[in-house]
C-alpha cells in the first residue's frame, strides 16, 4: 500500500515486467548496434590501413626492380668500358713506339735504344699508375708464391736458392700475383770426388 502511494505521489507509472523486458531489449540492441558500428569503423581504418602499406609495398617492389635495372646496366658498362682509362693511358705508349720504328733505321741507334728504353719507362709508370708493379727477384731469396723456377744454377758466389737471373718479369696486380716471375735458382757447386783431379 505504501509503495503504491509512493508511485502515485512521484507520478510515475509502475513497469510491468513485460515492459522492463522490452527496455532491457532495447538497451542491448542499442549496445549492439553501438559495437557493430565501432567495428565497421574499425574495420574501414584497417582497410584503409591495408590499402596504404599495399601501396607502399607496390612503390618499393618497383623501386627496387628500378634499382636492379640501374646495377645491371652500371655492370655491363663496367665490364665493357671499365678498361677505358687504362687504354687511354696507353694510348701515347704505342704512339712512342710507332714513332721509334718510323725512325730511320741505321740513322743513331742509340737514340732509338734510348727513346726504346724511355717509352718502356712510360709503359711501366702507366701500368704502376694502375696497381701492376713488378716483382723483384734478382739477389732474392727463392719464393715459390712469387718466382716460377726453371732451371739451378751450380754457384759458389751466391747464397743457395738465390735467384741468379730472370728469364722472364714477374708482375703482381694490387698485391695480387699476376704472373710468376721465370727465374733461375742457385745452388751449391758439387765437390768434386776425390782423385778426379789426381789423374
Amino acid at each position: 500500500m505504501t509503495k503504491t502511494k509512493e508511485t502515485r505521489d512521484s507520478g510515475v507509472a509502475p513497469l510491468t515486467e513485460a515492459q522492463g523486458e522490452e527496455k532491457q531489449s532495447r538497451n542491448r540492441k542499442s549496445k549492439r548496434k553501438q559495437e557493430i558500428e565501432m567495428l565497421k569503423a574499425q574495420v574501414e581504418e584497417k582497410t584503409k590501413l591495408g590499402e596504404e602499406n599495399y601501396d607502399r609495398f607496390l612503390r618499393a617492389q618497383a623501386e627496387l626492380e628500378n634499382y636492379k635495372k640501374r646495377v645491371e646496366r652500371e655492370k655491363s658498362s663496367l665490364v665493357k668500358y671499365g678498361n677505358e682509362d687504362l687504354i687511354k693511358a696507353i694510348l701515347p705508349v704505342i704512339d712512342n713506339l710507332e714513332r721509334a720504328l718510323d725512325h730511320p733505321q741505321g740513322e743513331n741507334p742509340d737514340g732509338v735504344i734510348e727513346g726504346i728504353k724511355i717509352t718502356l719507362n712510360q709503359l711501366l709508370q702507366v701500368l704502376e699508375k694502375f696497381g701492376v708493379t713488378r716483382i723483384q727477384a734478382m739477389g732474392e731469396p727463392f719464393d715459390p708464391s712469387k718466382h716460377e723456377a726453371m732451371m739451378q744454377v751450380e754457384s759458389a758466389d751466391h747464397e743457395p736458392n738465390t735467384v741468379v737471373s730472370e728469364l722472364q718479369k714477374g708482375y703482381l696486380l694490387n698485391d695480387r700475383l699476376l704472373r710468376p716471375a721465370m727465374v733461375s735458382v742457385a745452388q751449391p757447386p758439387k765437390k768434386k770426388e776425390e782423385g778426379e783431379g789426381s789423374s
